[in-house]
């Protein structure tokens, strides 16, 4: 995925399209919103076969690439967002904006640029931590039932 992103012809987005850059935006992670709530509520329900390992770190990662694909392209449009220059600088923004860390040297000034990071922030909060949460549910009672295989849930 990681490579894909360095990868994809993400120039067509921006500024000069801002109807196809949101729509895809906002399909893109509302369809990842969608399968990560599906693993969380398959893991609450127990619902056997589940594998939310296989499932949720991958979608976790996809998120973040759309929100550093989203950021690249916001920062094509001057003013908007200080420091992104390239695709790397775009994931460290959203690595750092994801980690609450703020290292202050990429900065978010229009008002496009502040309700992405919002939105990502507000994402992380909703659904990154409701997946890994129901993630490390799942692992710990995958564990209990290696160590207690013949006690009863």
């Amino acid at each position: 995925m990681v490579a894909a992103y360095f990868l994809l012809p993400l120039h067509g987005l921006g500024p000069h399209r801002p109807v196809l850059s949101w729509v895809l935006f906002c399909l893109a992670l509302t369809l990842i919103a969608l399968m990560l709530l599906r693993q969380v509520v398959r893991v609450l329900l127990s619902i056997p076969g589940v594998r939310p390992g296989m499932v949720i770190p991958p979608l976790m990662c996809l998120s973040i690439l759309v929100f550093a694909a989203a950021y690249l392209a916001l920062a094509k449009n001057p003013g908007e967002i200080d420091g992104i220059a390239t695709r790397l600088d775009a994931l460290y923004f959203t690595l750092v904006t994801l980690a609450t860390i703020g290292y202050g040297d990429i900065t978010p000034h229009g008002q496009t640029a502040r309700l992405v990071a919002v939105l990502q922030i507000l994402y992380t909060f909703v659904f990154l931590t409701a997946a890994a949460t129901s993630l490390t549910r799942y692992l710990r009672e995958m564990l209990r039932r290696r160590e207690h295989p013949h006690r009863p849930r």
